[in-house]
This record gives structure tokens, C-alpha cells and sequence, in this order.
């Protein structure tokens, strides 16, 4: 249905290179010539930017030849023929050279497109320290004479006040400093992400060694994410001058911190990095961070509109998309994560018992995933504040749709941790209310589900009055999204550990602590509950043996985490989102199951708000949290109609 030309030029991507090509010092026609096939080969991979490394026409280790004016004129003409060049490959190019004006060398980035140099930009913090003597043969752009170049009969704008906006893709600005700019102790950088550029390269020629590298690499993320920017970082190969120092070659392309692409060091062939920016992602970080929109700026930017190729890329997505993007896909970081968020669940709890001067909770346990990881925070806050577990009563309630699986898991699991459990069937109960308000036991609608639920949710609010006990919770984050709680029924608790948790990962949690936090008799019984199927046991089990399938009727809890993930943490549109998930789930399912299931997804939200809107205190563990206190203010009477109108036109017309 959209094509990849579609994510391009409509939802703010932008694909990148940078590249540290073959090098000969001082041979500025062979430099040239390999700068071409590395232009040709990101052309064929749809590349719309290229950034190469610092003084890459002429070698950054030309020492005392920077002087001379065969050199200096042979790196000017080679600038010229490569923005030749970009009318057969339309591709623009951010290239560095040595350039003399009126007198003085100055170390440069020509930003070149469609033919023209359109800008060129000089360095400004020019290092002469150690083994870098850059003033020895060049000039900062602090002692600018001119603004303004004449070449080709064209004039070129020459300044470090230079900032590239992109016409045809919304929210792409380029901004451009050289090497050492960065390691100043106020990069231009952050300058130009104030006025807006979004996409900041680095020409740079850095030499390796020891631990350079891993805090070359920090310096690059951190300036990211201060900028809410992505970060193109370019240096020169293992071709410079081995005379005293070695180059490595080194290339990162970050995003707002997070590095989306990295190159190996060292080596003399041309490397190239490619990767696809998120302009879009980056535009609405920054419309919601405060301290971004209060950030102050003296200085003032020159702006030169550039129109970027954005042809289909020959080549897929190049971004990764995951599945599950609440659930980090290296084990080792999704164990930390997991650590880290079991930690932040039970200091909470903790924290919350010791401010009401209480020893004793009291929760419903079902043998699901979402009550055993309630228990489970209860038991490390408990240990946290050195009290006994025995302050713990977990009560499972069976009713009509009540497995005998899901019910021994729960009592098992209870015995072997060695605290209180409790046994109250609500079958009776619930009769007994459906007698009083004239319900028919037989229609198994909302009523029949419901009452169940504020049954159960009674029966703990009354015995945590009985025992002076805190009533936790256990609904997830997903619930609370899609409003697949009972108002005043398991949508309320006295604090609910699970509210910041999101469904795709409660599993992961539980597995996690049946890893690392218990052995032996609970591990087993842990491992069971999260191979058991998602249920709100809520319907009678069928003749064949089958209980209620909460996915069968609200669709997979997958889909919904990933619909969440990106309109609350990154507040794309549904057609952006739908285009993604057909990249992450384009073999599990069709386009039109995600738009179904989507539009379930935005309607319950909108729906259920009320739901949020009262819902009790409950810790924030990750980026995307629900608390109307905190990091979702929405009104309950909100309506989504815009938002479903755009999935029904996406709907009508999609056949399969």
C-alpha cells in the first residue's frame, strides 16, 4: 500500500552517509576520484546526504604543503568538479578542503547540491596544542573579512553562520562544524540546534589512540542528545601521515543519544555508513521539551534553501523497527532493564508502605502474568524495608471462568514464597448481586463480566479495612491504554505497582525474576505462568476445554504496545505508524489485520480516558507513562475523530 518512497518523502526520513574514502596526501586527483565512486555507490543506495571527512581533498596531515598554491588551487578545482558531479547523482554533499581567500587558509566544508556549492563553512576552533598545529597554517572563522565568495559567477555565502534548511522534507535543517568545534567547551552545534538545524555533521580528522575512540563515541551521543539532533560524524582513515600519529577512520550517526550506526576502526580502503535519520521523531522531541523551547540564542544564522533528492532508495528500511520497542532486543540490556524496572516497582511500593506506617498488603493473585508480578514487587518491598512476608495475603477469587490451571499456579506459587494465601470463590456472591439487579446469569455480556471484577475488587478493599492492609494492584499500562479494566473494579487499588509496566514486557519480567531473583520450586512455577495465554477468566470455559482469550477480542497485545510506543512516545500520525508496524510485522501480519486492530487501538483510547483520568499512584519506569499527574493530561471528553478518520481512509484502501 506505501511504497518506500512513501516513508521518505511524506513522514520526515532522511537517508544518510558519511564516508572516510581512500586517501593519497596531497594527490588531490586520485582523492577526487575515489570521493566519485563513493558518491556512485551511495547514489545507488539512495543516499540524500554524504558527508565526508575534514580536509578530504587534499589529506588533513599536509603539514607545511597547506602553503603551497598548486595544492590549494588543485583542492578549489576539485570542489568545482565534484559539484559537477551531483547532476548526474543527486546527492548532497558536505565536502572538506583548504581554501584561500584574500590572503588566508581557512579549513572548510562546502556544502555542495544539485551542481552548486551552495555554502561554505570554516572552522572555528582551530587546536595548536600537543601534536595539532592548525594556526600554524590556517585561520578560525573568527577573523572572517568577507561572507560571501565568488565562484563559477555564483555567489556562495562563507561564514560559520550558515545554517542549510531542506524545502521539500519538514523539519530538516543542516547545520555543519569541523573536528575540534565539537570538543570546544560550547560547540557551534548547539548554536545551530537552537535555530532549529536537526541534523548536525562533523567533518573531522581525529587521530586513535588509546580509549579515544570510546570517548569520541560519548562526546558524539551526549552532543545528540543535548541538541535533540541526529549527529553525523566523518573522520579521516588509516591513510593520513603515520609520521607521528595514526587516523582510524572512525564514523557514528546518532540520534538523540542513541547511536543508529557506527563503523569499525582503522583500515586504507573507503568506508562508507549509511543509515536513515528521523527528522520527524526529532521535531516532536523537541516540541516537548521545555528546556529545549526555553533555550536562548545570540547569535544570528544565515539560511540557504536546499532541495534534497528524495528518490526511492534502492534499498529497504534502513532503521530498525522492532516488534516490541518497550522491550530492548539485546538480552544483556533487557536484563539490566529489567533489573533496573523491578528495582524502581518495588522502592516505590516500598516507599509508599513507609509513608503510611503499614506492614501489610493485601492483592488478588490469578496465576496471570500481570497478579504474579504484583506479588513478586511485594515480596522484594517487603525485603527492602526488613519486614516479614508474612504481612502479605494474596487472595485468588475464582469465578465462573476460573482454569484450574491459573488457579494452582497461583496457590502454588503463594506456598512456596511462604506467605498468606486465601481462597474466596465469588460464584455465590455474584449470583446473589445478579438476583438483586435483575440480571439473567445466561447473557454473558459486560454485566456478567463486570460484576465479577467489582466483586473481587470489594472483597479486597474490604479486607484491607479488616486488616489494616494497602490494597495493591495489579493492571498494566496496556490495560490502562485500551481501557480493558472494570471502572471501580480492578481499575482500582490503593497503589497499583504495575501502572507505568506495558504488556510486552510484564512477561519478560516475570521470566526475568524466575532467572535472577528466585530458584528451584518458584522458578518452575514462574516459568508456567508465562506460558500460560493471556485471560481475564471472566466467561464460563467452554465444552472443549477453552477459557476467554483477552486477544481474541481487543487483538494482540503486540500490536497495541507498538501503536502506544509510537503515538505517545513520539506522537506520529496513525499512517506513520501504520507504515512502520507493516516494516516490523510485515510477515505476521496483513495490512489490513493492523489497521483493524489499530483502529480498535484509538478508539478504546479515546473512549476510556475517564478511566485514566481517576487512576490511582503507581511508579513511571519507562519513557512512556499514562498518570494523569504527570505525563498524560487529556481531557476525558476528547474525541479521536480525527485520528479514526485517518485509519478508514487508510482502511478503504487497503484490500488485503
Amino acid at each position: 500500500m506505501f511504497t518506500y518512497n512513501t516513508l521518505f518523502s511524506e513522514f520526515g526520513y532522511v537517508r544518510v552517509c558519511v564516508c572516510a574514502p581512500e586517501l593519497s596526501i596531497a594527490d588531490v586527483p586520485f582523492n577526487v576520484s575515489k570521493i566519485q565512486e563513493a558518491i556512485y555507490e551511495a547514489y545507488q543506495q539512495g543516499c540524500s546526504l554524504m558527508v565526508f571527512p575534514e580536509l578530504c581533498l587534499t589529506g588533513y596531515s599536509c603539514g607545511d604543503l597547506f602553503y603551497q598554491t598548486v595544492l590549494l588551487k588543485e583542492a578549489y578545482a576539485g570542489m568545482v568538479k565534484l559539484a559537477t558531479m551531483t547532476l548526474d547523482y543527486p546527492i548532497a554533499l558536505i565536502i572538506g578542503l583548504p581554501l584561500l581567500v584574500d590572503g588566508r587558509v581557512y579549513n572548510c566544508a562546502a556544502f555542495i547540491n544539485d551542481g552548486k556549492i551552495l555554502g561554505i563553512v570554516p572552522k572555528t576552533y582551530l587546536p595548536s596544542r600537543g601534536e595539532f598545529y592548525e594556526t600554524r597554517w590556517f585561520t578560525g572563522s573568527q577573523q572572517l573579512c568577507v561572507d560571501h565568495l565568488m565562484i563559477n559567477n555564483y555567489r556562495v555565502p562563507f561564514g560559520s553562520d550558515l545554517l542549510f534548511q531542506v524545502s521539500n522534507i519538514d523539519h530538516c535543517i543542516i547545520g555543519i562544524e569541523i573536528c575540534e568545534d565539537l570538543w570546544a567547551v560550547h560547540p557551534p552545534s548547539s548554536e545551530m540546534s537552537i535555530h532549529g538545524a536537526s541534523i548536525l555533521c562533523n567533518l573531522s580528522a581525529s587521530n586513535e589512540v588509546l580509549g579515544k575512540a570510546e570517548y569520541r563515541r560519548e562526546l558524539v551521543k551526549q552532543q545528540s542528545a543535548r541538541c535533540m539532533a541526529a549527529y553525523l560524524y566523518c573522520s579521516s582513515n588509516a591513510n593520513e601521515s603515520s609520521t607521528d600519529l595514526v587516523y582510524s577512520g572512525h564514523m557514528l550517526i546518532t540520534e538523540n543519544g542513541a547511536v543508529l550506526a557506527e563503523s569499525d576502526l582503522f583500515g586504507f580502503h573507503t568506508k562508507l555508513l549509511y543509515t536513515d535519520i528521523d527528522v520527524e521523531k526529532l521535531a516532536n522531541e523537541r516540541i516537548k521539551n521545555s528546556s529545549f523551547s526555553q533555550s536562548m540564542s545570540s547569535k544570528s544564522y544565515r539560511i540557504i534553501q536546499v532541495v534534497l533528492s528524495v528518490e526511492s532508495p534502492k534499498k529497504k528500511h534502513l532503521r530498525t523497527v522492532p516488534k516490541a520497542p518497550f522491550v530492548p532486543q539485546h538480552i544483556a540490556t533487557r536484563e539490566l532493564h529489567c533489573k533496573t524496572i523491578f528495582s524502581i516497582q518495588s522502592t516505590a511500593l516500598a516507599r509508599r508502605l513507609n509513608h503510611t506506617k503499614q506492614q501489610r498488603v493485601v492483592m488478588g493473585l490469578s496465576g496471570g502474568l500481570d497478579s504474579t508480578l504484583s506479588l513478586l514487587v511485594c515480596i522484594k518491598a517487603f525485603h527492602l524495608l526488613g519486614i516479614s512476608i508474612q504481612g502479605i495475603l494474596a487472595v485468588n477469587m475464582p469465578g465462573f471462568g476460573t482454569s484450574s490451571r491459573t488457579k494452582e499456579n497461583a496457590q502454588k506459587l503463594a506456598e512456596f514464597l511462604g506467605i498468606e494465601f486465601r481462597l474466596i470463590p465469588i460464584s455465590n456472591a455474584v449470583r446473589i448481586h445478579f438476583e438483586n439487579i435483575g440480571h439473567d446469569e445466561s447473557i454473558h455480556d459486560i454485566t456478567f463480566e463486570n460484576a465479577q471484577a467489582r466483586e473481587r475488587t470489594q472483597i479486597l478493599m474490604d479486607i484491607g479495612n479488616k486488616l489494616n492492609a494497602l490494597v495493591v494492584g495489579t493492571g498494566d499500562m496496556s490495560e490502562l491504554a485500551l481501557g480493558w479494566c472494570t471502572y471501580n473494579g480492578d481499575h482500582m487499588s490503593m497503589y497499583n505497582v504495575n501502572a507505568g509496566v506495558p504488556k510486552t514486557l510484564v512477561k519478560y519480567l516475570v521470566s526475568w525474576c524466575a532467572e535472577h531473583e528466585f530458584s528451584e520450586n518458584i522458578s518452575k512455577v514462574l516459568i508456567d505462568i508465562c506460558e500460560t495465554p493471556i485471560t481475564p477468566e471472566l466467561l464460563p470455559i467452554s465444552s472443549d476445554g477453552s477459557c476467554q482469550e483477552t486477544e481474541k477480542s481487543i487483538g494482540p497485545y503486540e500490536l497495541h504496545d507498538f501503536f502506544l510506543f509510537y503515538m505517545l512516545r513520539h506522537q506520529f500520525s496513525p499512517k506513520k505508524i501504520f507504515v512502520l508496524a507493516q516494516f516490523a510485522f510485515e510477515t505476521k501480519y496483513s495490512s489490513k489485520e493492523i489497521l483493524m486492530w489499530m483502529r480498535v487501538f484509538y478508539q478504546r483510547f479515546f473512549q476510556h480516558q475517564f478511566k485514566r483520568s481517576v487512576m490511582p499512584d503507581g511508579p513511571k519506569v519507562g519513557s512512556v507513562a499514562l498518570s494523569p499527574r504527570g505525563d498524560w493530561r487529556m481531557p476525558s471528553d476528547a474525541t479521536g475523530s480525527i485520528w479514526l478518520s485517518e485509519i478508514d481512509s487508510m482502511l478503504s484502501k487497503t484490500q488485503t
